[in-house]
């Protein structure tokens, strides 16, 4: 396919989306599968495109001075990926597959760019009804934090410590012939590797031998400092409430040396389903899956024995828009309601199980205040043995008093929200 079809495709998969409300990749794989004459790297580009589209959309509406598929598209070669104006007019010429040519206001637009006149949530692309939310958090550089959550993210691995180290899973992967850049450790998390982001090219890290053994996570590295700030030893006994698919239970695993126990444990047994096989994956012996039952508290038994329990809670996800950013598009006020119940509801569920001495530590993937100093800020004024209590300062972030809030502006990684809260000792 030439870059005019591409573009064309792009838009045909964006316009379904205008009337539908799902995951953009749900739609990119549709196209795909009704198009299957599209190459490997056809289907790689369309869907870089698809989602270049969606990281600036708003700010491509105000430039291309038009709210369309068409204008999401062609702003984001022109200003995301740099293809001139000129590039862009030449790629529907001669095409029976492209999109039809500029209009003259489309070629005035393409050859100039009023961006800075724009408000912060226009500049930072992200959704005006949570601009005040956004200027809380960043204040005057809310735009360039917004702008730096639209921007396209790399692959992060954690190198598994039970298995391996991070030189040898560097060496090892730096064999792959399906990378095209070489992976680098991670500035902060000790175990991270990172692959870069390169358009047009996925690295299916699935099928790598290293993967198969056992020898890495995917992980962002925001995630891999917020299991580092938990700050677990060997021989605890520690709670992970929101488990999930068990990321976090795995990193701890590691921190412990597989020594003392981890109980995962998640109110959608679903979630829990990938676990097993990773933990068995990863070599990980000390955490026991705790799903929950009918009628019953499946955590009874732990209340007031842990050191420590994980709080990675139900959020947004407006830290990882990088890797998901249709996701910003589709939230609505009434969404954010409801993760803010389900926190309170994730904190109550954890406060109990703490030992007198021991920490709870609340974790988001969030950069809304909403979902975390407030969050805080009321389970503390609302449970008085528990008190806000300082975290290492591992990478840079910003200070929500003794929390911290990680960007992949200030931190490089995924917006990651981390606070401890210490109990009591009676």
């Amino acid at each position: 396919m030439r870059p005019g079809a591409r573009q064309q495709a792009a838009i045909e998969i964006l316009s379904t989306l205008e009337n539908q409300r799902r995951p953009a990749a749900d739609a990119v794989k549709d196209w795909m599968l009704a198009h299957r004459f599209a190459g490997s790297k056809d289907r790689a580009e369309i869907g870089d495109l698809v989602f270049a589209a969606l990281r600036w959309k708003q700010s491509s509406t105000w430039r291309m001075g038009a709210d369309t598929p068409r204008a999401w598209v062609w702003g984001a070669l022109r200003w995301g990926f740099g293809r001139s104006a000129d590039w862009i007019e030449q790629s529907t010429y001669d095409d029976p597959h492209a999109p039809p040519p500029p209009t003259e206001a489309e070629r005035a637009a393409l050859a100039g760019d009023a961006i800075e006149a724009a408000p912060a949530w226009v500049r930072g692309d992200y959704p005006e009804w949570l601009a005040g939310s956004f200027e809380r958090a960043f204040a005057d550089v809310a735009a360039e934090e917004g702008a730096a959550l639209a921007a396209p993210a790399p692959l992060d691995l954690r190198a598994n410590a039970l298995k391996t180290t991070r030189e040898k899973l560097i060496a090892a992967l730096s064999d792959s012939p399906k990378l095209s850049e070489a992976p680098s450790p991670t500035p902060y998390a000790a175990d991270g590797v990172r692959i870069p982001w390169t358009q047009g090219r996925t690295f299916p890290w699935a099928v790598e031998q290293s993967f198969l053994k056992g020898w890495f996570e995917v992980q962002d590295e925001g995630s891999q400092i917020a299991a580092l700030l938990c700050d677990v030893k060997p021989g605890m006994q520690v709670a992970d409430v929101c488990a999930g698919g068990g990321g976090k239970s795995l990193a701890l695993a590691v921190s412990m040396q597989n020594k003392g126990q981890i109980f995962a444990h998640d109110v959608d047994g679903a979630r829990l389903a990938p676990l097993r096989a990773r933990l068995e994956r990863a070599g990980a012996r000390n955490v026991q899956i705790r799903p929950p039952l009918r009628g019953k508290d499946a955590l009874a038994d732990l209340h007031g024995r842990m050191d420590v329990v994980l709080v990675d809670a139900p959020c947004t996800g407006s830290g990882t828009w990088r890797r998901s950013p249709d996701s910003k598009w589709r939230l609505r006020p009434n969404a954010l309601a409801k993760r803010l119940e389900e926190q309170r509801a994730a904190l109550a569920l954890a406060a109990p199980l703490v030992k007198p001495g021991g920490r709870l530590v609340y974790v988001t993937c969030s950069v809304l205040p909403e979902e975390n100093e407030d969050q805080v800020a009321a389970f503390v004024a609302a449970n008085a043995a528990f008190q806000p209590t300082p975290l290492q300062k591992i990478a840079p972030a910003y200070e929500r008093g003794h929390a911290l809030q990680m960007t992949p502006r200030l931190t490089g990684c995924d917006g990651f929200f981390v606070a401890a809260m210490a109990r009591a000792q009676s």
